[in-house]
């Protein structure tokens, strides 16, 4: 939360949002993963649809590393050949799909998505399949996405949110999707 000490003492947040102070000399500080220059958004960012949000389920889940990211590689099958479109059809209606991120990108990754997501990028674009999960259905209300879903194979730019799970293996991702464009 904050990069200078009090009399010694950092005030932090946890990954599940404990909120406290730790004593300086049992910490190390880091910087999150840096985005490379050519993925930075324009000053004025109207790339990505803030609206996105109201849709995400359970958002405190997330910790934000950049408000809009362009990131861009190849689509890889997140579902072994089970899907034909290669993601994952979440119960809180979520894409769960895979990123192999090209290489100046690969420092967006972390231990999670190398130990429990393949070496990928994780993407979400809210909302794209029916709702399974009962505490979910509020987030898609009365919303519809309108991201193209390109095949497995496809190289493309992805823009959206880049964030931290906090669950499951705390892997990187960017979710909520604004948009994912072909490239060649």
């Amino acid at each position: 939360m904050d990069a200078s000490p009090d009399s010694g003492f950092y005030h932090v947040r946890t990954e599940d949002d404990q909120v406290g102070w730790v004593f300086g000399k049992y910490i190390t500080l880091s910087q999150a993963p840096a985005i490379p220059a050519s993925s930075a958004p324009p000053s004025t960012s109207t790339q990505c649809d803030a609206t996105l949000w109201t849709h995400v389920y359970h958002p405190q889940r997330l910790i934000v590393k950049n408000q809009c990211a362009v990131v861009t590689g190849t689509i890889v099958d997140a579902t072994n050949g089970k899907k034909h479109d290669g993601v994952r059809h979440e119960a809180d209606g979520d894409t769960h799909g895979w990123l192999k991120p090209d290489p100046e990108f690969a420092s967006l990754l972390n231990a999670g998505n190398i130990s429990d997501e393949g070496g990928n990028l994780v993407f979400e674009i809210v909302c794209r399949f029916p709702v399974t999960q009962s505490d979910a259905q509020t987030a898609c209300q009365n919303y519809t996405d309108h991201v193209t879903l390109p095949s497995v194979g496809s190289h493309v730019r992805i823009v959206g949110t880049y964030v931290q799970d906090t669950f499951h293996a705390k892997w990187m991702e960017i979710h909520p999707v604004t948009s994912i464009t072909v490239i060649p």
